[in-house]
């Protein structure tokens, strides 16, 4: 019962306040028409709006707060920043949708939230005020007698009558009616004022390519760091080591050949660890990718080809450190591919970006008919690409040719 009662007085207290919201914002409303108008033919509007589109967040906002307190929903304060300059303040109000929004909303508040507000007041004054005006209906003039239920209050049993009616309808409005109709209204409020789901969709993907973009310059970071420390660090002391048992080598001389077998061993092994070392680094991220770019590692890469290898690049900006790596080693991975498997004798990698993404399309001449299954590197390439969110399509009919096309988003 306790519950009741609070959620009584919280849906009275909201539609009493609804009452002068509507009012505020009816009275509101021809100010943004004259500043509207006023743009039409060059006048001060052309500075006021966009301030008035901000004072209008901020009066749609604290609705929104009061909708979301009576609902018992958290409420995020949304909050717009005018850039500088009258035409970059035009820009941002004319592409904002959150204004769209408050603009649409204003007629909804004037012409629901002043009847509901008003029926709140009638609720609340039918409760409170009914017992008094029973009691005090003979202060009235006779000229000009008291109504209750729109009923002329002439006499105590007129006072009783009436009174009780009104008493019981206040009531039975305030107890049941007032607390569905301050929620039917706060929910409309919030639906009025919240993005619809295709805008939270694209709200959503933003963030998410602005994250993604995030990580990958993270990573790009990182990897570029591990590979810096392996080949100074690691790599160079490798060398080193294998430097001083070559030399340790040579001065034994006609020493135990145990001992010189056990050195000639050891220094194997370190040239071993160094080979792998380099292709350890080579895989993570290509040292000639730091010194030349993607389209000089490329056009390097095509160069050592065992295939002729035509090389066409269009409009390459740098891009992200872990997309330049993948880029490279699935265009080392296809090209290498196709001079193992497809008896091509010409291949052509295209590399290009279309809006936010890298293409990156290799064609070969060869027979064609490529078999996923069997060992052709396709699957890594799609796995490669994948990581990064990209996508592989492979055309290889029989007879060919074969057209791989590898796309990765790249957008910051």
């Amino acid at each position: 019962m306790r519950e009741r009662y609070e959620r009584v007085l919280r849906a009275c207290s909201y539609l009493l306040i609804e009452l002068f919201s509507a009012l505020a914002t009816l009275l509101a409303l021809p100010i943004l028409v004259i500043g509207v108008l006023s743009v039409a033919v060059g006048g001060v509007g052309l500075v006021a709006f966009p301030r008035m589109a901000v004072g209008l967040r901020q009066w749609s906002d604290w609705n929104r707060g009061r909708a979301a307190a009576l609902l018992g929903l958290p409420h995020a304060p949304r909050r717009i920043k005018l850039p500088e300059g009258v035409r970059e303040q035009w820009r941002h109000v004319a592409r904002d949708k959150e204004i769209h929004r408050d603009l649409r909303w204003i007629p909804r508040e004037a012409l629901i939230g002043l009847p509901l507000g008003m029926l709140g007041l009638f609720g609340a004054g039918a409760v409170v005020l009914t017992v008094p005006a029973m009691l005090l209906w003979w202060v009235a003039p006779a000229d000009d007698p008291a109504t209750m239920l729109g009923i002329y209050v002439t006499s105590w049993t007129a006072s009783l009558v009436t009174g009780t009616g009104q008493l019981i309808l206040g009531c039975a409005l305030t107890w049941w009616a007032l607390p569905w109709l301050a929620t039917w209204h706060a929910k409309g409020t919030l639906k009025a004022l919240r993005p619809s789901t295709e805008e939270e969709l694209a709200a959503r993907v933003g963030e998410l390519t602005e994250s993604r973009a995030e990580v990958l310059d993270a990573h790009g970071a990182e990897l570029r760091r591990i590979e810096r420390d392996l080949h100074d660090g690691t790599q160079a002391r490798l060398v080193a080591i294998a430097m001083r048992l070559g030399v340790a080598k040579e001065a034994l001389g006609d020493a135990s050949e145990a001992v010189v077998r056990l050195i000639e061993e050891a220094h194997a092994g370190t040239e071993e660890a160094m080979t792998e070392l380099r292709n350890v680094i080579r895989t993570m991220y290509p040292p000639i990718l730091a010194d030349r770019g993607l389209e000089g590692a490329l056009a390097a890469l095509a160069a050592q080809s065992a295939i002729p290898t035509d090389l066409r690049i269009d409009g390459l900006a740098r891009l992200p450190a872990a997309i330049e790596a993948a880029a490279y080693h699935i265009v080392a991975e296809t090209t290498t591919n196709a001079a193992k498997y497809s008896g091509a004798s010409r291949v052509i990698v295209r590399m290009g970006m279309d809006d936010d993404r890298l293409v990156i399309e290799v064609t070969d001449d060869g027979r064609g008919g490529v078999d996923e299954t069997r060992g052709t590197g396709i699957i890594g390439i799609r796995r490669r690409a994948a990581a990064l969110d990209g996508t592989t399509t492979v055309a290889s009919p029989p007879g060919g040719p074969t057209v791989i096309t590898v796309e990765l988003p790249c957008a910051s």
